[in-house]
């Protein structure tokens, strides 16, 4: 049985999704936490497969990626009625595996689990779209290469340890970068690459080769 953590400061919905999950043959709550601070301890001894997190104020990137090292095996899932399309990107690069509405159907929130729980992506066509709204601005190889490791967190010396390059030839490849795709530091610089298509595409074969979940008009509920 897979086990999910709900994290919500909203009880009604908090055990409507509970009462749902009770029902299914798969999956099955294993705890309900109406705090950060609750969602952390719960993360770190219970251990579940998925987490689906209530995108509360507190639930901030950084945040997100303190949850994941709790629980490394856990795949989380953003729940929320409505997500800035930079804040969902950037989530997707730290690992997490999707973005549910509040508002889709009781049967969109089981097959959204299901779908995650079996290595899947799960973001709207509406959010992906978004992603990939900026100009294609094309990139080298090494150009490329740079980019994604910029989308990695990593600093000027790091990619230069990365790429077998030192530290100089890094900052002249991130300034010509900042030239050429108008970013106005290295964050957006690295959601500028992120939001070409090639950039997307290899965000998402960079997690485990796994299909993105692009939601139709009949998923929506």
């Amino acid at each position: 049985m897979v086990q999910v953590l709900v994290y919500s400061d909203q009880p009604i919905l908090a055990n409507g999704v509970e009462s749902l999950l009770a029902g299914d043959g798969t999956l099955s709550p294993c705890a309900c936490c109406a705090k950060a601070s609750g969602l952390k301890e719960h993360l770190a001894n219970v251990k579940p497969d998925v987490a689906l997190v209530d995108l509360t104020p507190e639930i901030t990137l950084g945040m997100l990626s303190e949850l994941q090292g709790l629980a490394p095996g856990c795949k989380f899932v953003l729940w929320a009625n409505a997500i800035a399309g930079e804040f969902a990107l950037h989530a997707l690069t730290i690992g997490i595996r999707g973005v549910l509405r509040k508002t889709l159907s009781l049967d969109a929130h089981l097959q959204c689990l299901r779908q995650v729980v079996a290595g899947e992506l799960w973001f709207e066509k509406s959010l992906t779209d978004s992603f990939q709204s900026s100009r294609q601005v094309g990139l080298s190889p090494r150009e490329s290469q740079l980019v994604t490791l910029l989308t990695r967190g990593m600093k000027n010396k790091e990619i230069s340890n990365e790429l077998g390059i030192t530290e100089g030839t890094v900052k002249v490849y991130l300034s010509h970068l900042f030239q050429k795709s108008g970013a106005k530091d290295r964050f957006d610089l690295a959601l500028h690459g992120l939001k070409n298509l090639s950039m997307a595409g290899a965000a998402i074969q960079n997690q485990g080769g796994l299909r993105s979940l692009i939601m139709d008009k009949s998923c929506r509920a």
